[in-house]
């Protein structure tokens, strides 16, 4: 065979074995986790013979076979929301200290996707789920679960599925945005959201704004709507949130991020900067403290979010399913004050 077609052969575990002088019981060990069961010259050994001829155990194999696939899937609703990203990362570390890889799907808040992916990640034999659901639970969704694939939902619940949840206090997240823009003097708001349909959190805070809004003696309104499709629709009810009288300052409450900048971009459209009117957001992104005078968020423990996602995922494995009541971890958010939330002299109706 000519050294070319040798180099993109695939190297089996018979030809390490050979290389290192050993059986291939042994070199199966080596990569399936049982070392300590090897002499250190003979993991030595293996090593070598496994670099010299780049071996790679054949990962899903070794699952079919095993039971064992070592891999944890991940299903994002909308993987360009900086939240995704970051949440994702925190996930990804706490598998990878763990042994796992991490396969993720990304659904653009499509149910028809989520059902799709669902069915390759089952075909993947992946040994838990992550889920950032796209809506109600599909047929696919409650058939890993019967079939007893530990699952952890992430910042969105799925009422008629029993798992853990890990996400944000939705509801103490809106009160400590209402504390703020009460105390810096602001009484008329506009809440602006994304469609809430899809996503157990968004519809948490605009129901606790509405809620908290009248228990506070707080004027303005709540708003949802799609980014995407109705844009000039957001910037329509900016300009009619700025032209309506009132005896009050006037602030906007941002959902998420991606609301806060379609928010901030209508602003400056219209020639209205930050401070002129009261802004407050959601999430802390990069830019926030970038655009003058400074965008005040709210900003989410992403990472710690993530991890714990992964962590809890990873115990429902160790203790092989056993049944527990599922766990709600609910993380506080981080008042991140800057000066688009200072009541400006021209604030005031």
């Amino acid at each position: 065979m000519s050294s070319s077609k040798a180099a993109s052969r695939r190297a089996t575990i018979l030809e390490v074995a050979h290389q290192a002088g050993v059986s291939k019981t042994s070199v199966s060990r080596y990569f399936s986790g049982e070392r300590d069961r090897l002499s250190e010259t003979m993991q030595t050994r293996i090593a070598s013979a496994a670099k010299r001829l780049n071996y790679r155990p054949n990962q899903m194999a070794r699952g079919l076979k095993g039971g064992h696939s070592r891999l944890i899937g991940m299903l994002i609703a909308d993987i360009l929301n900086p939240f995704s990203v970051a949440v994702m990362h925190g996930v990804e570390q706490a598998c990878r200290a763990r042994g796992f890889s991490l396969v993720v799907c990304n659904t653009d808040n499509d149910p028809a996707q989520e059902r799709d992916h669902l069915a390759l990640l089952a075909a993947y034999r992946v040994e838990g789920l992550v889920i950032n659901a796209a809506g109600q639970p599909s047929r696919e969704l409650k058939q890993l679960a019967e079939q007893g694939t530990p699952l952890v939902l992430l910042d969105r619940s799925l009422g008629e599925l029993e798992a853990d949840e890990v996400g944000l206090d939705n509801a103490r997240t809106i009160d400590m945005a209402l504390d703020h823009l009460s105390s810096q003097g602001y009484g008329d708001l506009l809440y602006l959201s994304e469609p809430t349909s899809q996503a157990s959190s968004r519809q948490i805070r605009l129901e606790r704004f509405e809620q908290q809004r009248e228990v506070r003696g707080l004027t303005g309104r709540a708003l949802s709507l799609s980014l995407d499709k109705e844009a000039s629709s957001l910037e329509q009810a900016i300009t009619d949130f700025l032209a309506s009288p009132s005896q009050r300052p006037k602030a906007l409450l941002c959902g998420n991020g991606n609301v806060t900048l379609a928010v901030t971009r209508a602003l400056q459209a219209q020639g209205v900067m930050p401070g002129t009117i009261g802004l407050m957001g959601i999430d802390e992104l990069d830019w926030c403290q970038l655009v003058t005078p400074g965008i005040t968020t709210l900003a989410q423990p992403t990472k710690d979010i993530g991890r714990a996602a992964a962590e809890a995922l990873l115990q429902r494995l160790e203790t092989h399913g056993e049944a527990a009541p599922p766990r709600r971890i609910h993380y506080q958010p981080r008042l991140l004050a800057r000066g688009s939330t200072q009541l400006h002299p021209t604030s005031t109706a």
